[in-house]
């Protein structure tokens, strides 16, 4: 048995092997302190490692130890304080504690937390690990493999229709000059001689018919030899291979629906970025083969990169169902042959035209919801719910691929990205 042992070491100069073993131990201890670092992370800092402290406590093993058995007495050399019985009582102040208030002690001990140092793939697995995209056990989503077909150079068997004409006539006529070759030397001297005796015939020279009549039977039968030669054998036919090669097919896709109105000002759109990026950051590093549409709005719905969609500065008023048209023409244009799992979310302030509002409530109960795995609403507000909030309402009792969320600041956007995309047991 063949056994590999990794002896790479980290910045701290720590084996890899001692590091994954430390984490596997104490991973309930570093995914509750990564739970913790986060409430104060900004998404700007999200893509960094993080320094993470475990209580010494936690990582206390036991030993074992004979016991002394039953009730025992001692007694100190010195003692002239205390009779059998007494009772101590606790020392007063701090001493002892380790907590670092009260007066100095020259009793107890103390151990600090233990720091640990986590890389930024570390990090991110840790804080991706308990987030899903929903329904997803039920459809599959990661991952399914096409094949495509491709040429793969020649082979001496198939169908007719995969006959290489060209190559097979080469062989043939390989194969022809490879069996004739050993008659050729002799029918070219066969031919010499019977051309010098004709020439002497025609001269009046002394000509034997005999040796004539040898030379052209001799001649013939060579020549019958190389006319029996096929002129293609089935042994000189060959086929065009074609092989199927696996090709990763992107089964899911994800459409990014953020409101950039005049009333979402400035603190909205940053918490809507915020959220975006996030979600953004957990497809691309959960999934690796995951399609994702970003669609801006405000009276007009653009679909736009992702460089555009976090970063332009457009705006104008507000109606929401032109974004939910768009998403809805791209799902029947490129995601509508039942081989997709399309998934949307979106973002905006709940601030729109009233008549517009149940337009976009029929667009989603009867035209989106119904081809979608899940879509998640998210309304950016401090206040009271607004008209689109009442509108949606109405759709979380219908549909249970519909969930709605409010974020009233920038603290939210954890919490509520969790509540949105947390694993549910199958």
């Amino acid at each position: 048995m063949v056994r590999i042992i990794d002896r790479r070491f980290d910045s701290k100069n720590k084996s890899a092997v001692n590091r994954q073993r430390f984490m596997r131990r104490f991973k309930q201890q570093i995914r509750k302190a990564v739970s913790g670092a986060i409430q104060g992370r900004s998404i700007r800092d999200l893509d960094n490692g993080e320094e993470v402290s475990i209580p010494a406590r936690d990582l206390a093993e036991p030993s074992l130890h004979h016991g002394r058995g039953g009730v025992w007495e001692q007694i100190f050399p010195g003692n002239d304080q205390f009779s059998s019985g007494d009772r101590i009582n606790r020392p007063l102040g701090g001493g002892g504690d380790g907590s670092g208030k009260g007066k100095a002690s020259n009793e107890g001990e103390h151990e600090d937390d233990f720091v640990f140092q986590l890389s930024r793939e570390e990090f991110l697995e840790l804080f991706f690990e308990d987030l899903e995209l929903p329904r997803l056990i039920r459809t599959q989503l990661a991952k399914v493999t096409d094949y495509k077909t491709q040429r793969a150079g020649f082979k001496s068997d198939g169908v007719p229709a995969n006959i290489n004409i060209i190559r097979s006539m080469r062989g043939a006529l390989g194969r022809r000059l490879a069996l004739g070759s050993p008659y050729a030397a002799r029918i070219r001297q066969l031919q010499e001689a019977l051309d010098d005796a004709l020439a002497r015939q025609e001269a009046d020279e002394d000509s034997d018919e005999d040796t004539l009549r040898a030379l052209r039977e001799e001649l013939a039968a060579l020549r019958a030899k190389v006319e029996r030669i096929p002129f293609i054998d089935s042994f000189d036919l060959r086929y065009n291979n074609r092989i199927k090669v696996p090709r990763p097919t992107t089964q899911a896709v994800m459409f990014c629906v953020m409101d950039v109105s005049g009333s979402m000002d400035e603190e909205r759109k940053s918490i809507g970025k915020r959220f975006f990026m996030l979600l953004y950051l957990f497809l691309t590093r959960t999934y690796e083969h995951i399609e994702v549409v970003f669609i801006r709005h405000h009276t007009v719905a653009k679909e736009v990169d992702e460089d555009e969609f976090f970063h332009s500065r457009e705006s104008g008023g507000t109606v929401v169902s032109s974004a939910l048209v768009m998403m809805r023409d791209i799902v029947r244009e490129r995601y509508a042959n039942g081989q997709w799992n399309i998934y949307g979310a979106q973002a905006s302030d709940g601030d729109n035209w009233d008549n517009d509002s149940p337009v976009c409530g029929r667009l989603l109960a009867n035209e989106i919801l119904p081809w979608c795995q899940y879509f998640a609403y998210v309304e950016i507000t401090a206040g009271e719910p607004q008209n689109l909030w009442r509108e949606y309402a109405r759709l979380g009792a219908e549909h249970d691929n519909f969930a709605m969320q409010r974020i009233e600041s920038p603290a939210d956007i954890y919490p509520v990205f969790r509540e949105l995309f947390k694993k549910t047991i199958a």
